[in-house]
């Protein structure tokens, strides 16, 4: 992702973590040093001490993930959303139909015809998703084999050629963008297929439209863990601070076009217990 979505608003937080029971305590004015020192640390690790997209911020370790391996059936319980004929589990964002092309056993962005969402609205699940980038690669950082998927259509895992290809820590490849970049760089070259397998946990909200709990995310890329139930501050957006925002319980999985061709192959999902 680069051009994010209209930003989300602010709303209290609720939350029984330490940081926040803290904030009830102190009795006397000797209480008040170690309050201040309490609030300057109670910062979600790895995500708030760093500006949005800062350059700055220290790139993940580069890992081989060994050579790319040939598809295996989903398990049987599985709702499969593309085996490689046909997008009639996908539509457009206006509810016409998907106008990605389709050969050769993938899907594939065509530039300028928007995102594609699933028919179907998911909360909790466990996600399986192939995709590849363009070879010969073109354009450097965000401009080289860009794309995304948005669980939930809010919350985006980046899809990049993170190979040999700079840019922020919190946009490349598998980065909860704009929050959280990976713990590693598990890229494979452009043109090879790659692997998410993701566990994702959806926000709860109070009555009141507070975050009871925020959502969660776990990513496997090409095998080699990168996301251990990191928690997601908020929805997308574009170099600003993400926020959440209520929304319905189930919502559609979104695959992003951002003017480059890349390509999908085995989807398929797990709906778990909410």
């Amino acid at each position: 992702m680069r051009n994010g979505k209209p930003g989300f608003e602010p709303r209290p937080e609720s939350s029984t973590s330490p940081c926040n029971s803290a904030l009830r305590i102190p009795h006397s004015a000797f209480a008040w040093p170690a309050l201040l020192a309490l609030v300057v640390t109670c910062v979600p690790p790895g995500v708030e001490q760093w500006p949005v997209h800062s350059t700055d911020r220290p790139r993940p370790p580069v890992v081989d993930p060994g050579p790319e391996r040939p598809p295996e059936p989903p398990p049987a319980d599985a709702i499969v959303l593309f085996d490689g004929t046909d997008l009639s589990q996908w539509q457009s964002q206006d509810g016409t139909p998907a106008r990605w092309v389709v050969r050769d056993g993938y899907t594939q962005v065509v530039p300028g015809t928007g995102a594609i969402v699933s028919k179907r609205g998911f909360g909790d699940v466990q996600l399986h998703v192939e995709w590849a980038t363009p070879a010969p690669p073109k354009g450097e950082g965000q401009e080289r084999g860009n794309s995304g998927v948005f669980l939930m259509g809010l919350y985006e895992i980046q899809v990049l050629d993170s190979y040999n290809n700079d840019t922020y820590a919190d946009g490349q490849a598998a980065a909860v963008y704009g929050q959280a970049p990976p713990l590693v760089n598990a890229s494979r070259p452009p043109g090879r297929w790659q692997t998410y397998d993701i566990v994702f946990h959806r926000p709860r909200f109070a009555p009141n439209g507070s975050v009871r709990d925020s959502a969660r995310i776990t990513v496997l890329h090409n095998g080699v863990l990168v996301q251990d139930n990191t928690v997601i501050t908020g929805g997308t957006v574009h170099a600003r601070r993400a926020h959440y925002e209520p929304h319905p319980d189930r919502l559609p999985l979104m695959l992003q076009d951002h003017g480059n061709p890349v390509r999908y192959r085995e989807i398929w999902i797990r709906e778990l217990p909410q």
